[in-house]
């Protein structure tokens, strides 16, 4: 598995930044084994690279590597979404549409 690089984007420490945070760690932790470097950026405190990035809305999680590039907004709370975002989950998993015979 490559190692992912990951940024995350957040506006101050708001609750909805630190859940955030904590959900991603958690997502990282379960699913990455370790094989991740994550940055958190903090739009108040480094705001030309917020708008480097063109970042619109926070919290926004940003995948660099492995590519293809993906942004995923919100508090990360939809672990699902995270992964699908990551390209960690099949886009659709036909075993769950449940088979009638």
């Amino acid at each position: 598995m490559n190692k992912f690089k990951l940024r995350l984007y957040i506006t101050g420490k708001t609750p909805k930044s630190e859940r955030a945070i904590a959900n991603l760690k958690e997502i990282c932790e379960n699913e990455l084994d370790g094989l991740y470097e994550l940055s958190i950026i903090d739009v108040l405190e480094s705001p030309q690279l917020a708008e480097d990035e063109k970042i619109l809305a926070t919290p926004t999680l940003i995948k660099d590597l492995p590519p293809p590039l993906k942004r995923i907004i919100g508090d990360l709370s939809d672990s699902d979404k995270v992964l699908l975002g990551l390209d960690l989950l099949p886009a659709m998993d036909n075993t769950k549409k449940g088979d009638k015979r």
